[in-house]
């Protein structure tokens, strides 16, 4: 090939120069060439990086390894809380708690396109979110033996890495049911995966959260936010729960409930401590109350952070881009109520107050979560005070005739049905009422909010001990030890006040409905209905909103294109696919 190269050269040179000129330039062409040719070899291109970061050098140092677990942490951030404004909450549509106040298959309106194996939104985009996490911990566990790390820091490492990795199984395992398992480090294609079997997957979490139990740091020592020891024993507690280990999972829980650093808070605390007028539930989730900072809140065991205006914080004051957008999706679209006789809106929007802030009525509560849980005890539960869960709203607009009365959820007006996108009841947790950043105020001395608005500007709770009780009272249910269950359940339901259950009384859907009283919003409820196979039998008891729910969707497809390019092996479908 290279001689046929030259003789073309040579002859359209020819056709341009005389012969002695044509000769240099022939010499010429004939060194370049051969420099080239050795250039080329392989040897030649093989770098030796001293100066810049490659894969052969990435996982050397603590610092290495301590980059790749903080970008494990912002995955995590990303899948549960802060992806965009929609996939976050697949884990609450679709479920028991809420239901679309703007009909699209984006959220969940119309099941067969929503949980379509060819789409590219919801099973592909937390399919695809879930194994990034297990890749990027595979990788971190591999690469620990050949490190500089001491024995110390790796055994740390792995024990994050793995809580990371049981974390991300955990959820495939409850969404999808069996799905491939990988272990080790990905570093070359690979198109011939199997299912493992759910059992399968669940037992290796369940390796997984044991070894991050017994490794990670106490909680009270690590920074807010960090992974720890008792939020691996809550998530194992889960899993066991999963797996139908029931008295693993009351030790794992007891583990938890039993450690002197932790404890439901059940006095008031915190930064508005001073406002006579609230009660302990609330302040839970005020800004600024959810960590152990200064050690006032023992009740957060893995708190999710948010940093507004800071690099890598996720927030901004000037908008919504990487904040969880719970407050747009749950609080009512005041922008379009009308009373009747008159054309004039009642309630200044967006406001930052118990309206709820900017809110665009997507998520609306069904019945059951707005008024039938609360029945036996609507009065005397704290959760369900009128500041927790917000049923009536003030007229806010002075040009409109009824100016300060109230408007009620509960007793509407004439012509106002209830629910429906722009006027219902709703959890004042998914906003920060007084407390957006001043950079989203368009007027603080009216707390009028700009159209930016729309962000839960307060740190999450992913775990807190008030669902650990919760846990064991499940795991004790499982054992038919009903009055342990019972006692755990009042536990909680004593600090909101809220009367005893009995014994006789307590059954899943009695616990389902306390975890619905206690978290409500804050639950990722997706995972505790897939995790026990309910999302079909409690929906068609409590949502009718989902007319066309399946017991199919007890677990989302396998995404069409995993199993299209995985054509070494056959990669199962889920029935009813």
């Amino acid at each position: 090939m290279e001689g046929l190269y030259l003789k073309d050269i040579q002859l359209a040179l020819m056709l341009h120069f005389k012969p002695k000129v044509m000769k240099k330039i022939t010499l010429t062409i004939i060194a370049a060439i051969t420099i080239l040719s050795f250039s080329c070899k392989k040897s030649f291109l093989n770098e030796e990086p001293l100066d810049f970061l490659t894969t052969n050098n990435a996982y050397i140092t603590v610092k290495d390894f301590e980059a790749s677990v903080n970008n494990l942490y912002g995955r995590v951030r990303n899948e549960f809380y802060s992806s965009g404004e929609q996939r976050p909450f697949d884990y609450v549509f679709g479920c028991d708690l809420v239901f679309d106040g703007q009909p699209a298959a984006t959220r969940h309106t119309n099941m067969v396109a929503a949980y379509s194996p060819l789409s590219t939104e919801i099973p592909l985009i937390h399919w695809t979110s879930l194994y990034k996490i297990v890749a990027e911990s595979n990788t971190i566990i591999d690469r620990l033996p050949a490190s500089s790390l001491t024995a110390a820091e790796k055994t740390l490492m792995e024990a994050r890495a793995k809580f990371f990795r049981g974390m991300a199984y955990r959820t495939l395992a409850y969404l999808y049911g069996g799905v491939p398992l990988s272990l080790t480090e990905a570093v070359s294609p690979k198109t011939d995966y199997v299912r493992a079997s759910k059992a399968a997957v669940l037992d290796q979490v369940i390796v997984d959260l044991k070894f991050a139990a017994a490794n990670l740091p106490a909680i009270n020592v690590v920074q807010d936010g960090q992974i720890n020891n008792l939020a691996a024993y809550h998530l194992l507690s889960e899993v066991y729960l999963a797996a139908g280990q029931f008295q693993n999972a009351v030790d794992a829980a007891s583990t938890v409930i039993s450690n002197p650093n932790v404890g439901l808070m059940t006095t008031r605390f915190g930064v508005k401590v001073s406002d006579v007028s609230k009660n302990v539930y609330w302040d839970l989730f005020q800004k600024g109350n959810q960590n152990r900072k200064n050690g006032t809140n023992k009740e957060g065991l893995w708190v999710i952070q948010f940093e507004t205006d800071v690099p890598g914080g996720g927030t901004v004051s000037t908008g919504i881009a990487g904040s969880y957008q719970m407050e747009r999706h749950f609080a009512p679209q005041f922008l379009n109520f009308r009373l009747a006789g008159s054309s004039v809106q009642p309630f200044l929007y967006p406001i930052s107050d118990y309206t709820g802030g900017r809110g665009i009525g997507w998520a609306i509560p069904t019945k059951h979560f707005s008024d039938v849980i609360w029945q036996s005890d609507f009065n005397n539960d704290l959760r369900n005070a009128p500041f927790n869960f917000v049923r009536e709203f003030k007229v806010t607009n002075p040009a409109h005739p009824r100016f300060g009365q109230t408007i009620s959820t509960i007793n509407p007006p004439a012509g106002i049905t209830v629910p429906r996108r722009d006027f219902y009841p709703f959890q004042s947790k998914v906003t920060t009422p007084g407390d957006h950043p001043d950079g989203m105020f368009q007027d603080k001395s009216q707390l009028l909010l700009k159209a930016s608005a729309g962000g839960t500007y307060a740190d999450q709770y992913m775990f807190r001990l008030a669902e650990t009780y919760l846990l064991r009272a499940e795991a004790y249910l499982g054992l038919n030890q009903l009055g342990n269950a019972a006692a755990d359940i009042n536990v909680v339901r004593s600090r909101s006040n809220a009367s005893a259950v009995l014994p006789s009384n307590v059954n899943i859907d009695y616990i389902l409905d306390e975890r619905m009283r206690e978290l409500g919003s804050e639950e990722k409820r997706r995972i505790t209905l897939m995790r026990l196979g309910l999302v079909y039998e409690r929906v068609k008891k409590f949502n009718p909103y989902y007319n066309d729910i399946l017991t199919t969707y007890n677990l989302w497809p396998i995404p069409a294109s995993e199993i299209e390019r995985n054509n070494g092996a056959k990669l199962e479908q889920n029935p009813g696919y």
